[in-house]
């Protein structure tokens, strides 16, 4: 009998950074159950699953219904075994001023991008905490600590994913659980958000500049399983956009104030369109990429120093802990 493969749960599978991650894990050998709402998407993701030699298996729901996400988790269990990983990346929003959102699209961008992760937390961990074992990854965004223009509905679901992380995380602890919570900060990437998403702006979106690869991302979150810590920020623009904002917040108001509306749109006029907040586009498989290939970067020297140090981290931790281990079994010398 061969050894148990990995069950990893993903949601937002079937476009962007979501797709990516399934793919990542498919690679390593795991067995990936796919949550979205589109069946084209799901169908595609499903084959690339099968074409990297892992199971696949297609949960056509919707993230902000929690018994449809209760229901997938079940299936899952059923079809696959016992979630091991079970990854919250489905997210929607509304690129419009605030008072242009009307409520219930504020609601619906909330309900999927910060309730979907809430419903999929409850439903990995109603699974993983009677096992302890298991760990939970939220994909974040800078955008979780910084707003920026257009995208309230967007950032604030990302602010409130980060609170909730941060008090299931205390209450782990607390427990002494086994079961494990990380979160992956990101910067803008090339993802098919941009084509699908509901914009109320003349020109067509695009992400805040510098652009990465969906992959980089889907890497980083495949790492941060493996090696679990709190939160990992990815990119160097993740890491200013941060630090800045703690430093000095009133010259980040300033900055974004006289550059992002301008900045997330490209010169090519759309006009707005509606978008897959409330239904899938029908008739296309989104893929991964987006339109911004052609300035997107895949690698990011700041992700592979944050890698490294954390490889020498560890490497340091594990020598210390042996000597330490080593110096307490060693008898007394005999006076």
């Amino acid at each position: 009998m061969g050894e148990k493969r990995q069950v990893v749960v993903v949601t937002g599978a079937t476009s962007g950074v979501g797709r990516a991650i399934a793919r990542r894990f498919a690679r390593g050998g795991a067995h990936i159950g796919l949550i979205a709402r589109d069946r084209e998407g799901l169908d595609a993701a499903s084959e690339e699953v099968h074409e990297a030699g892992s199971k696949a298996l297609p949960l056509p729901s919707d993230v902000a219904d929690h018994h449809a996400v209760d229901a997938a988790a079940d299936a899952v269990e059923d079809a696959l075994g016992p979630i091991d990983v079970w990854v919250n990346c489905a997210m929607t929003t509304v690129f419009a001023f605030f008072e242009d959102i009307e409520p219930e699209e504020y609601r619906r961008a909330t309900e999927v991008t910060y309730l979907g992760s809430v419903w999929g937390t409850r439903a990995a961990l109603k699974r993983m905490m009677p096992r302890d074992s298991g760990t939970i990854v939220q994909v974040g965004s800078a955008l979780a600590y910084r707003g920026i223009p257009l995208q309230s509905a967007y950032c604030g679901s990302k602010h409130a994913m980060k609170g909730m992380f941060e008090s299931v995380r205390t209450e782990l602890m607390h427990k002494g659980s086994n079961v494990r919570v990380t979160m992956v900060q990101l910067p803008g990437l090339n993802t098919p958000q941009f084509d699908h998403c509901r914009s109320k702006m003349p020109n067509h979106p695009q992400p805040v500049p510098p652009i990465y690869q969906p992959e980089l991302a889907a890497d980083a979150v495949h790492w941060a399983v493996r090696h679990p810590r709190r939160e990992y920020f990815v990119g160097g623009s993740t890491v200013y956009s941060i630090w800045g904002n703690k430093l000095a917040p009133w010259f980040a108001d300033r900055y974004l104030a006289r550059t992002a509306v301008k900045g997330q749109q490209t010169p090519k006029h759309t006009g707005p369109r509606e978008g897959n907040l409330f239904q899938p586009i029908p008739g296309r498989d989104p893929g991964a990429h987006g339109d911004f290939d052609a300035q997107s970067h895949d690698r990011s020297l700041q992700w592979q120093l944050s890698r490294r140090v954390g490889e020498l981290v560890a490497s340091a931790s594990a020598a210390l802990s042996g000597t330490r281990r080593r110096t307490r079994r060693r008898p007394s010398a005999e006076t």
